[in-house]
């Protein structure tokens, strides 16, 4: 593969680098990417690209080395390699470490208006607020017989895979 970048010419490389990043501008959802990743790299490649970035952004939110890497398990040298990117570079792992905080700050967002009619109506959503209290109150035995009820009905409708969560927590 490094032989690669050696066999082309820098024009040739330049030229390679723009037709993927205009692939990747193409994509429309995180389901588009994710497709697109796992059909373009190995999953040894992603899990690299994807820790790559879990480090700029513990970087940038001014974590140490030391802490990276107990909660990582990341070698120094990695941990440096970003670093020197994020000093070098970095525009690009920072526009998406703060796109990615603020989808995830609107998505927040969007629940707080749904939790609010729910606490202003709970009659409409009784159904799920018994539930919850259910399992809330609920001991170990029976919220595995609660999950084996899940897990036969998992396929049925969305409110089961919000009890499933509710059961795992």
């Amino acid at each position: 593969m490094h032989n690669l970048k050696y066999k082309l010419k820098k024009q040739e490389q330049n030229e390679l680098f723009i037709k993927l990043a205009k692939a990747i501008t193409t994509l429309h959802s995180s389901q588009e990417a994710a497709n697109f990743l796992r059909d373009l790299l190995s999953e040894v490649e992603v899990l690299m690209l994807a820790r790559r970035l879990q480090i700029a952004e513990l970087l940038i939110e001014g974590l140490t080395y030391d802490q990276i890497r107990s909660r990582l398990k990341a070698g120094p040298g990695t941990i440096a390699r970003v670093q020197t990117w994020l000093e070098l570079y970095g525009d690009g792992y920072r526009e998406v470490i703060k796109r990615c905080a603020s989808r995830n700050k609107s998505d927040d967002e969007l629940a707080k208006p749904y939790s609010q009619l729910k606490k202003k109506y709970p009659m409409y959503f009784w159904p799920e607020l018994l539930l919850k209290e259910i399992i809330k109150s609920a001991k170990k035995r029976e919220k595995q017989r609660l999950l084996k009820v899940v897990e036969q009905l998992r396929t049925k409708t969305h409110l089961t895979s919000e009890l499933n969560k509710l059961l795992t927590q």
